[in-house]
């Protein structure tokens, strides 16, 4: 096993003996039998057997956790379920604190009728994914700390996050960067390394929304580790970027806005006179 992949995320350590009967019980499957979920639930005379309440449950909590805040009828189009069944895993995890209603948009359309609900997970409900290795994390941060000072810290804080965006390279200074295109790079290297990432354009802008932080716990008693983050994407982007909110600070998820400014034509040198 490669032990430092392993000791890079505070995932889950799994026990063959309970792994399954844990995962269930706190909202989460291993992503082998979430992804049979669907087409189960879709077509269960391919299965010939049920879909566990267990498997489902999880099902939901990772659309939550992916695609949040997202609507009880969009949870029954994906899984195939019903809108009850959807209504009856929504309300048990709302009635144990794991899921709650978004708040609404701002601006809301002038179209009749309510909008729809939209559900997303809370700190709680992230919690109970896992993170297995916090208590050792945060304590082996505050030996580096005693040892080196806050240089040592902010240097870690860079080097971990040069691991997930090492493969990315930065906005050449002379070019105008494709700030969307490169958004996108930057939320599949989080996404690989666990932290559920997307992107979506908000006005004249990409936002980078990080779904799930496996760091979180630690990174509410050294911010340095977000404050790299920021750092990498400013230099990857070539461009100011804003954090928006965090999870470490209690925020439903981490969200980085990047401007993107209308392309600009570059003049055409002429020709020198002869």
């Amino acid at each position: 096993m490669d032990r430092t992949s392993e000791f890079r995320h505070t995932g889950v350590v799994k026990y063959p003996s309970d792994t399954t009967d844990t995962a269930e019980r706190a909202g989460h499957v291993p992503a082998a039998a979430a992804s049979h979920v669907e087409d189960a639930r879709r077509n269960p005379a391919s299965t010939g057997r049920e879909v566990p309440e267990g498997q489902t449950r999880a099902a939901v909590v990772q659309l939550l956790l992916e695609e949040g805040p997202i609507t009880a009828p969009e949870i029954g189009d994906r899984l195939g379920l019903s809108a009850a069944g959807v209504r009856r895993h929504l309300d048990a995890l709302i009635e144990s604190g794991e899921a709650q209603a978004a708040a609404p948009p701002r601006r809301q359309g002038r179209g009749r009728g309510r909008p729809a609900r939209r559900f997303q997970l809370t700190a709680v409900g992230r919690a109970r994914l896992g993170h297995s290795y916090d208590d050792l994390a945060t304590a082996a941060m505050r030996h580096l700390r005693e040892l080196g000072g806050e240089a040592a810290i902010e240097d870690f804080a860079r080097r971990r996050v040069d691991s997930i965006l090492g493969n990315i390279a930065a906005a050449d200074p002379d070019e105008e960067p494709d700030v969307e295109e490169l958004a996108e790079e930057i939320a599949d290297a989080f996404t690989s390394s666990g932290f559920a990432a997307s992107t979506r354009k908000v006005g004249a802008g990409v936002q980078i929304c990080q779904h799930h932080c496996p760091v979180s716990h630690v990174a509410e008693q050294f911010p340095e580790l977000c404050e790299a983050e920021q750092d990498a994407f400013v230099k990857i982007l070539g461009t100011h970027v804003q954090r928006l909110a965090t999870i470490a600070n209690g925020d439903a998820f981490c969200t980085t806005h990047v401007p993107v400014l209308p392309r600009q034509d570059k003049p055409q040198r002429e020709p020198p006179s002869r």
